[in-house]
């Protein structure tokens, strides 16, 4: 992921590979940015509205509408709450529940320090590994409450360390 202060570079960067884009090329530009910063931010909106030549307002709804994308940038632990069938039958609402409880905040949301966000998805696809969550891409299996407690330590641990490196 690039740093705040390339974010309009990269933005611009995926609008010069659509240089007579239309608004049906709207999805694999917002797909571009968001792979190249990690979201979409207002100042995106509005720079890919000046390009598609159409309102920030319409580019919002068309956004939102889809769950890929987010508004926010992300923590440099993203975890990924699976709630599907398997999941839910074998505990995962008590999964996500130790999670916002631990982390302090909602689905949606990144914590203040940067380092964890969360996001709630319908199905991870890994059913036999249920409860499941992932973690950049990582899946921890049979998560309970406990599981939780244990992983979100560690991690607050290597993420301190990090910063005490840098």
């Amino acid at each position: 992921m690039h740093s705040k202060t390339d974010h309009s570079s990269v933005v611009q960067d995926v609008l010069n590979r659509y240089p007579n884009a239309r608004r049906d090329q709207l999805i694999p530009i917002l797909q571009d940015v968001q792979e190249g910063v990690g979201y979409i931010s207002e100042k995106a909106i509005q720079t890919i509205g000046r390009h598609l030549k159409v309102s920030s307002n319409k580019i919002y709804g068309v956004a939102t509408f889809y769950n890929q994308f987010r508004f926010h940038p992300i923590g440099r632990f993203h975890i990924m709450v699976c709630r599907g069938t398997a999941c839910h039958v074998l505990g995962s609402l008590s999964v996500l529940n130790a999670l916002t409880q631990s982390l302090g905040v909602q689905p949606g949301q990144t914590t203040r320090d940067g380092l964890f966000s969360l996001e709630v998805v319908a199905c991870i696809g890994a059913c036999g590994l249920a409860p499941v969550i992932s973690i950049n891409g990582e899946f921890h299996a049979g998560m309970s409450q406990e599981k939780v407690e244990k992983l979100i330590k560690e991690l607050r641990s290597l993420g301190e360390t990090h910063v005490q490196n840098n």
